[in-house]
C-alpha cells in the first residue's frame, strides 16, 4: 500500500490528480493506497484549505516524515521548466516512484538529465499521458492493427479550447507545443510507429493588448516511417473545447473525439469505409483514472515502464525539434539590426 505526496497543487496536481485519487482510494481498488491522508507541496502556491484527507507541507524537507520515501508514490506536478530540479531534490530525499506530468521536459538536455537521474538512482518513472490509456485510442489501435479499413496513410488532430486566463496569469509552459501537443504527439507515435519532423509552427496568443509570445496555436507534421503522415493543430484561444482525431486509410476513414473535460467521460467513435458500413460509438473513456491505476499496479507490481517511457522521451525529442526548427525560421526573417554607424 502507497502513501501520495503530490508535488505541486495547481491546475493538474488539484484539478486532475487528486480527484482520481480520491476516487481510487474510496473504491474497490482501495488495496492500492494506506489510508493515511494525501500529502501536498506547492512551492509555488499558498498551502491549500484544511481538508480531512489532505495534509499540506510548508517545507519539503519534513516530506519523508510523513511519507516515507521506500512507501511513497510522488506525483510530480510543478511547471515543466523546473521538473530536473525537483526530481533531482525528492530523489535526494530518497524517494523512487514518480508520476511526471507531461510535458516530462521542454528540450532534450533536459530529457537526457531525467533518463540519468533514472538509470544512476533506480528511478520509477511513470510519465502521465492518459490517452495512451484511452479506450478511444486502444479502439484506434485496433482498427490500425487489423487492417478493417485497410492501410493507415494520414493522422490529423485537431486539440482546441479556451485557455487565456491560464496562460495570462502564467503556469510555466513556455510555447503552445508543450500544453495538449504531447498528447496528441504520443497517441500518433502509438498509432503510426516512429516518425520525423517534418514542419512545425506557433503563434502568439493575443487577448485585448496583452500578448504571451507562442502561446496561441502550435501545429506539427511528421512523417512516419510507415508512410503515414500527422498533422497536430491546437488552439489555445478558441471559444470551442473539441479533441478530435481522424484517421484516414485506404478503405476507409475513423474519426473520434476524446472527451473534452473532466466533466464528461465519455468518447465517440465514428467509422466509415468502401466495405465497411458506417457505424457510431459512444463509450465511457475515463482516461486519466485508467491511466492512474495502471500506474499504481505497475508500482506495486515493480514493472517496468520503460516502452512508455522511451516513447515519451521521443515526444520531447519531435517536440525540441520543432521549437528549434520555428525559432530559427523566426532568427533568419527578423530585420538585422544595426552595431553601428561609421560616418566620413
Amino acid at each position: 500500500m502507497f502513501h501520495v505526496l503530490i508535488i505541486g497543487f495547481g491546475r493538474s496536481g488539484h484539478g486532475l490528480h487528486l480527484p482520481v485519487l480520491r476516487r481510487l482510494r474510496e473504491g474497490r481498488h482501495a488495496g492500492l493506497f494506506t489510508g493515511a491522508p494525501i500529502v501536498v507541496h506547492d512551492p509555488y502556491a499558498p498551502a491549500p484549505a484544511p481538508e480531512p484527507d489532505l495534509r499540506s507541507l510548508a517545507d519539503l524537507a519534513t516530506a519523508p516524515a510523513v511519507a516515507p520515501p521506500d512507501e511513497t508514490v510522488v506525483h510530480l506536478c510543478t511547471p515543466p521548466e523546473v521538473r530536473v530540479r525537483v526530481l533531482r531534490e525528492l530523489a535526494a530525499r530518497g524517494y523512487r516512484r514518480f508520476l511526471v506530468e507531461k510535458p516530462v521536459a521542454t528540450d532534450e538536455a533536459s530529457a537526457e538529465q531525467i533518463l540519468d537521474l533514472r538509470r544512476r538512482l533506480g528511478l520509477h518513472l511513470v510519465v502521465v499521458a492518459p490517452w495512451l490509456a484511452s479506450t478511444l485510442t486502444a479502439g484506434l489501435r485496433r482498427l490500425v492493427t487489423d487492417g478493417t479499413l485497410g492501410t493507415l496513410s494520414r493522422i490529423d488532430i485537431l486539440q482546441t479550447k479556451p485557455r487565456l486566463g491560464r496562460t495570462l496569469r502564467g503556469d510555466g509552459h513556455p510555447t503552445a507545443l508543450d500544453v495538449e501537443v504531447p498528447h496528441s504527439t504520443g497517441v500518433a507515435l502509438r498509432l503510426a510507429g516512429p516518425a520525423r519532423l517534418v514542419d512545425a509552427g506557433w503563434t502568439d496568443m493575443r487577448a485585448g493588448d496583452q500578448v504571451v509570445p507562442r502561446m496561441g496555436t502550435g501545429r506539427l507534421t511528421l512523417a512516419h516511417a510507415t508512410g503515414a503522415r500527422t498533422h497536430i493543430f491546437t488552439d489555445l484561444t478558441s471559444p470551442i473545447r473539441e479533441r478530435r482525431i481522424t484517421l484516414t486509410f485506404t478503405g476507409g476513414q475513423a474519426v473520434g473525439f476524446y472527451p473534452s473535460s473532466e466533466t464528461d467521460h465519455y468518447a465517440h467513435l465514428r467509422t466509415s469505409g468502401l466495405a465497411h458500413p458506417g457505424a457510431r460509438q459512444m463509450f465511457v473513456d475515463d482516461s486519466l483514472t485508467e491511466f492512474m491505476l495502471r500506474a499504481y499496479t505497475a508500482f506495486r507490481d515493480e514493472t517496468d515502464h520503460e516502452l512508455d517511457l522511451l516513447l515519451n522521451m521521443d515526444v520531447v525529442r519531435l517536440i525540441s525539434a520543432a521549437k528549434t526548427r520555428i525559432t530559427a525560421a523566426e532568427q533568419a526573417t527578423r530585420p538585422p539590426t544595426l552595431a553601428g554607424t561609421s560616418h566620413g
